[in-house]
Formats: structure tokens, sequence, C-alpha cells
């Protein structure tokens, strides 16, 4: 008798299949798959597929479902389909093995997907589903796309939201701590610099609690802590390799995608980061999922608030404080939410490398370490900490700081990165430009968003070291001539790109003349 819930046989049939050499085409899709072939290409054309189609390539064992591209140039041969970066991971082909041709088979979540697209709700196992059909490469883009926007309508109630995290948490590796107390702190983002999360790793870690630190990579910012700390040391581990390093030394600063907890998070992360948005609901889904699955138990949040920042005013910051605490009740999380100031950057590097430069001037007691940066710090790790009944209140503020002033936090962090593979020094950008002052005033306002899309456009978070160096803050005397920020780039077309941005949004940075 046959399962009615199994999967069709993927098997390419005789009547709808055919074969063509593969061949490597070295396209960066970032994660998504996709295959090449010619406009002439006469199986395509017996098959009946078109540009966008989606495809089933099968190698032997392994299939995986590709977007296809059409090309009309003579660079790849008759009779041969190209396979992009992507593509070629998942498929483990060589260059002139033999692959099927054949139409994929529609998702066992298609429909889910069409009812959510039409605003309909959908319980855990439907976007179990969904999510299932996302990690195994299932979903184009578009589709992805399509999804994402769906959950940013306003009637993505709080009930839904928990349904959602539940299956972002169902369907990747869950771990599980001996500890009763197992800590986390994560921020929302939307604010550049603001790199808080090694340094209260470190001093929550001295202190001797534990904090297995998983992180995203970029979304819509400069940076995530995943890109910074990917230029101090591996954050590519993987899940006996993350355990191992916590269980020594009782933290770690791993980028999440490569554990495969809640993988379908990184999976939307990928069509996010174009779209350029993160709504409440995604963005708590994401981040509530990904706590859960770590075995977190005790999680702070840092939701900074700015006219500039992603979350504008204090009540959009108690919309989203109050969706998440929901959320994490519902899933068995102790959350506390701090509500911090959002109208400029912290710290002065906005980009991975610059970024690094602070966290480590910081941790390292250095006489330039940005002052911002290590009173935040301070105060998140502080309410970390309060989260153990052991240290509550002030007695957490005081060990934070000793753990900081000591230089205990520092040696901690060093054992982590070692741990992870050894700590280096952050990388230099090969070009950099100062941006000075017009005339005499005070800094008035920082405009957050434009300022870290200047950072994007000169090369971060893809070129490590690429960003923006902010000399000032709000309230800073200037005189004319004096460099406000320095632009750093790995290219010279990178750096014109981003003169041309500040060309037509000078006031990036307000200045004004003190009133009398």
């Amino acid at each position: 008798m046959t399962n009615s819930t199994h999967r069709p046989d993927l098997s390419p049939t005789a009547e709808y299949s055919t074969h063509l050499a593969v061949r490597r085409l070295g396209i960066d899709t970032y994660q998504e798959s996709v295959a090449y072939v010619r406009s002439d290409c006469v199986v395509c054309r017996s098959v009946g597929v078109e540009a966008q189609s989606r495809v089933l390539v099968r190698n032997g064992h392994r299939s995986i479902v590709a977007t296809l591209n059409v090309i009309t140039g003579d660079w790849l041969e008759p009779g041969h389909v190209g396979l992009s970066e992507a593509a070629w991971r998942r498929l483990e082909a060589h260059d002139g093995d033999t692959v099927n041709l054949a139409h994929a088979p529609p998702p066992d979540s298609a429909s889910d997907l069409r009812a959510k697209v039409y605003g309909h709700r959908l319980d855990q196992s439907q976007y179990e589903r969904l999510l299932r059909d996302a990690v195994a490469g299932r979903l184009s883009d578009i589709e992805l796309a399509a999804f994402v926007t769906a959950c940013a309508q306003p009637q993505f109630d709080v009930d839904e939201n928990i349904a959602l995290t539940q299956a972002m948490v169902s369907v990747g590796e869950q771990l599980q701590w001996p500890q009763t107390l197992v800590l986390d702190k994560h921020c929302v983002g939307g604010l550049p610099g603001n790199r808080t999360t090694p340094i209260v790793v470190a001093i929550v870690a001295a202190a001797g609690c534990l904090i297995p630190k998983t992180s995203s990579r970029a979304i819509t910012s400069p940076a995530g802590t995943a890109d910074t700390m990917a230029t101090l040391t591996d954050v590519d581990l993987d899940l006996r390799t993350m355990r191992r390093v916590v269980e020594r030394e009782n933290g770690c600063l791993v980028w999440g995608g490569a554990v495969g907890l809640s993988p379908a998070d990184d999976v939307l992360i990928r069509v996010e980061r174009p779209l350029d948005f993160d709504s409440d609901a995604q963005l708590t889904a994401s981040v509530l999922s990904k706590k859960k699955a770590a075995g977190s138990t005790h999680v702070l949040i840092d939701v900074p608030v700015g006219p500039t920042a992603k979350i504008r005013t204090p009540a959009a910051a108690a919309m989203l404080a109050s969706r998440i605490q929901a959320v994490a009740a519902a899933i068995g999380l102790t959350v506390r939410i701090e509500i911090t100031d959002g109208r400029q950057p912290i710290g002065r590097g906005i980009g991975p490398a610059l970024e690094a430069r602070d966290v480590l001037a910081v941790l390292r007691n250095t006489s330039d370490a940005p002052a911002d940066l290590r009173r935040r710090a301070l105060d998140l790790a502080a309410a970390v900490l309060a989260f153990d009944p052991a240290m509550p209140g002030h007695a957490g503020v005081r060990k934070a700081q000793m753990l900081l002033d000591s230089g205990a936090a520092w040696a901690k962090f060093e054992a982590i990165c070692t741990a992870q593979g050894g700590l280096r020094e952050p990388p230099a950008a090969r070009h950099s430009s100062d941006v000075s002052a017009a005339s005499n005033g005070v800094v008035v306002n920082i405009d957050n968003r434009r300022l870290a899309k200047l950072a994007k456009l000169a090369g971060a978070p893809r070129s490590p070291a690429a960003g923006v160096l902010l000399n000032v803050s709000l309230g800073s005397p200037i005189v004319a001539g004096q460099p406000l920020f320095t632009l750093h780039a790995d290219s010279r077309g990178e750096m014109a790109y981003a003169r041309a941005y500040l060309a037509q949004h000078p006031d990036i940075l307000r200045i004004e003349e003190p009133t009398p």
C-alpha cells in the first residue's frame, strides 16, 4: 500500500527527459541554483522548457532543482548545460559528466505558497512544508520573495508568527545543553556600527556563563556580527565543532548558516538582502528561531530607536517588543528587551573590518577605543549577566566592568577565537579618502540609513575592509576642513561610486552654526 504523503518519484521518464554534458561556468548566483542552456538547445525544445522554468538536473544519484536561464551567445557548446557555482556545489558534478534534464515537479508547498500570497492564514504544518521546500532548493528566489513579502503584511498576527517561528526551529538542527541557564544577546540592527555582541560574549563567557552565540551575515546593513567576526577568526563551523568550542570556552561567535540551526532563515535572508527590508514578523521569527535552536533559555534583545534607525519611534519599538515577547513565551524563551539610543552610529567603524578594529580596541582597553561602544557593551553585558540569580542589579554591572578592565574579557575572546581556528588582525582597504567639513558649526544630525548605504556602496560587506570610519558624533564642534569621516574601498571604482552617492546626498551629516 502506498503512502499518500510520500513525495512523487523524481526520476525523469524517457518521455520527458534527455541528456546533456555538464559544464562549470564559474558564475556566482549567491545561493540560488541556476542552469544555463543555449537558445538553440534541441533538448530544451523537445522537453518544452524555457527561460525561468524550474528544471530537475540529475547526476547519477544526486539531483537538484534549478532555475533555467537561456543564453544567445556561443560561449556554451551545443549539447551542454552550464551550472552556476551554487548549482555545481549541490550537484557535486565534474566537467563533462552527463546529466539528465527534465521538468521539475511542483513543490509540495505550492498550494501553501499561493494561499499565503492571497492573504490566507497558514498553520505550523503548512509553514514546515514551505520551509522544507525552501531549504531543499525546491522554491525559486521569485517564489521566496513572494513569501517574504506576504509575511510582511499587516494581517500577519502573533499566532501566525508563533507558527512560523516553531516551523523554522523544527526544520533544522537543535542543540541542547546540560546547563539550566543558557544566555544570548541579539540586536535587531538598523544602526551602523554598534558591534557590541563580540564584547558582550567575551564578558559573559569570562564570567563563567554559557553563551553559544550564532549570528547572521548582513541583511540590509554594511556588516553583521558574522561578517565582522569572519575578519578575525573562522566562523563557518559545523555543529560538532561549535559544541566543542562552547564546552571548552563557555561561548562562541559563529555564523548560524554553517551549523544548520534554523537553516530556513538563511535561505530567506538571501532574498531579503536585495529587497532591502526585514519585516517585524520575519525579524521575530528569524531571531527567536535561532535562539531556540541554539539551546538558549534567556535572551537579551537590543532595540535601537531613532529617526533614521530601523525602528524609528518608541511606538514602533513597543509594538515590536510586544510581538517578540509573545512569540518568545510561546516557544519557551525568556526574553528581555533593551530600548537603546539609535540616533547615531555606535563606535567609529562601519563595515566588517573597521567594526572589528573597534571591537579589538575596546577589548584590549586601548586609549583610542570608542567610548560609546565600550559603554553600550558594558550596559548590555550587565543586563545579560542579570539573568543569573547570582548577579542581580549592580552586581552584574560591577562584574562586567571588572572583567573588561582586568583583561579577562580580552583573554576569553582570544581563547574563543583560538578554539575557532585562530585570531588574526582585520584587513585594511587598498584605498581611503577623507570627507571634510565645508564650514564651521556643530553636528546636529546623522542620517544612519544613508551613512550605511554609503558604506555598502564603498563595498561593504562584500569587501570586508571597505566601509566608513566616522570621526565625529552628534554635538561635535566642527571647523571647516576638518575630516568628518573616511571612506575605505578596495577598488577605485567602488570609491568613485561611493563618492558619487555622497555628492547627491551631502547632508548625511548635517552641520549648523550654533545658535547664540
